[in-house]
């Protein structure tokens, strides 16, 4: 029935996923020492550049939490992937489609936003719930799908360059 719409979801949905594996950290991998530190130096800005190491409490809560979001995030991607596959098999309508997708994402920035809440450091709170922010804004927009390929895949760099202690 709607074959353009459902393969464009999968391809969609393949990308997104292919370019959140390759933003996100698997939990357990995160990046060790200076080194990597030093080689992707963040962006100067007054709010991205702390005044003082934070407290070894602090820079393990923000790990925990950085990591539970790349989880969400990546799990979230390969269940959009799955139902793109099973809704072309179904033939699903697009409205259909759009309303699958929409749930995932509300789902998702609400798991996101909870992991905001246990941020310890502030402002890795503001960025989690910046992220959740701007993932409810995918939930409601008119074509998620499209959302997906121009905004989400951005998320995880975005994440792996300033979600960390």
């Amino acid at each position: 029935m709607s074959h353009p719409t459902s393969t464009g979801l999968r391809v969609a949905g393949a990308t997104l996923l292919a370019a959140l594996l390759a933003g996100c950290q698997a939990p357990g991998t995160s990046s060790d020492g200076p080194t990597s530190n030093g080689a992707r130096p963040s962006p100067p800005s007054a709010a991205a550049t702390p005044t003082a190491s934070p407290s070894p409490v602090t820079a393990a809560n923000t790990a925990q939490v950085c990591q539970a979001v790349d989880g969400l995030i990546i799990t979230a991607s390969r269940r959009i992937v799955a139902d793109s596959r099973a809704a072309t098999e179904r033939e699903s309508t697009a409205e259909q489609l759009n309303a699958r997708l929409r749930r995932t994402l509300a789902d998702l920035a609400d798991q996101v936003r909870d992991q905001a809440r246990r941020a310890q450091d502030h402002e890795i709170r503001t960025l989690i719930t910046s992220t959740a922010d701007r993932i409810d804004a995918g939930a409601r927009a008119g074509r998620p799908a499209a959302w997906l390929d121009d905004t989400f895949t951005e998320i995880p760099t975005a994440l792996m360059r300033d979600c960390r202690p």
